[in-house]
């Protein structure tokens, strides 16, 4: 079963997409800020992780360098969110975010997103 930890400081829509994951039968979990994303990744084990990149006091940025320079973990990454300008995305993809996508997002869309992560991680290991 693919795990997933979902990245994002509005409770509410962590729930609920945690919810909707776990429905159709991924392992999720959920944390409300960068450091409780850290603190996850160092204590258990994830395939995927939905990314919020505009939070309070740390950002998905901090997440996603904090991975980048740790050679203990082999995670995708979707970042998920509202704030979009090009420059973050730019940013994103030169980092390695596997996707982009922006809130409000379609769940269909997201999860055919997160398969085809999903898969491409199956299929590069």
């Amino acid at each position: 079963m693919d795990s997933i930890l979902i990245v994002d400081d509005d409770i509410k829509l962590c729930a609920t997409l945690s919810e909707d994951l776990n429905e159709i039968g991924y392992y999720t979990r959920f944390v409300t800020t960068a450091d409780g994303a850290i603190n996850y990744l160092n204590s258990s084990s994830v395939d995927l992780i939905l990314l919020d990149l505009r939070m309070p006091n740390k950002d998905g940025f901090y997440v996603i360098n904090h991975i980048n320079n740790s050679s203990n973990y082999n995670l995708r990454i979707i970042v998920l969110t509202a704030n979009v300008d090009i420059d973050s995305a730019i940013e994103s993809a030169k980092l390695g975010v596997d996707e982009f996508l922006r809130k409000p997002y379609d769940f269909d869309e997201l999860l055919i997103t997160v398969k085809r992560v999903l898969q491409k991680e199956a299929y590069e290991n």
